[in-house]
């Protein structure tokens, strides 16, 4: 069998909080290559790990991000909310895969680039999203490794994979067989996908050679490998 990478999606959030350090950490400590988490922009344009547009589903208030600061986030949180650049911090020396949900725009996307260049983490960060927000992570980095989220089994453009350059093609793992994975390879790029969470899955993608899996069981995913 050959050897996956073990993404951990969003820390370890079967245990702790999604999108923590203390998750981040967890998840690192329980056997993964790399944590995935998702980055937004506060209103005054600070980068902090949240998937949702708003802090309603972990944190009760239901208060849109973009409508608060960095400091206001921080205090309605207890600080529980962490920024880009406290989460590169915290996985020094281990990958990281920014997911930037939503349409984040152009300006977002630009920050959130310059944040991980100033952590002095381009070495380690990869980035996914769509096509749209992918475009704009290249432009801000023309070195940066992207993982281009698909959704349907829709074949991409060769002129848009030409700009953007993936490294991976990043499908939702139902969409997912033995020969899918082999017409990416013969592409040139890799497979990744989200989020099996199930023995049953993981053994799956695991047998039809796809390369990097992103799980809320990253614990489960290192033993079977």
């Amino acid at each position: 069998m050959q050897t996956v990478t073990a993404v951990a999606h969003r820390g370890d959030p079967y245990r702790i909080r999604e999108n923590t350090l203390d998750s981040l950490r967890s998840a690192l400590h329980r056997g993964a290559d790399a944590v995935e988490t998702d980055v937004r922009l506060t209103r005054d344009g600070v980068p902090v790990l949240l998937h949702d547009a708003t802090l309603k589903r972990l944190w009760k208030h239901d208060r849109p991000l973009h409508t608060l600061s960095a400091d206001e986030v921080r205090g309605l949180t207890a600080g529980g909310v962490p920024t880009l650049a406290e989460a590169l911090a915290a996985t020094e020396g281990s990958r990281v895969m920014l997911d930037l949900p939503g349409d984040p725009g152009e300006r977002a996307v630009t920050r959130i680039v310059a944040v991980a260049r100033e952590c002095d983490a381009t070495d380690r960060v990869y980035y996914t999203g769509d096509a749209v927000t992918m475009l704009a992570v290249r432009a801000a980095d023309p070195s940066a490794e992207i993982a281009l989220t698909r959704k349907t089994l829709a074949p991409v453009r060769p002129t848009l994979l030409d700009v953007i350059r993936p490294r991976y093609l990043n499908y939702r793992f139902t969409l997912l067989d033995h020969a899918l994975v082999e017409h990416v390879h013969r592409t040139g790029h890799l497979v990744s996908c989200w989020t099996p969470n199930t023995g049953r899955s993981l053994r799956r993608l695991l047998d039809i050679g796809v390369d990097s899996i992103t799980t809320n069981r990253v614990d489960v995913l290192d033993a079977l490998r």
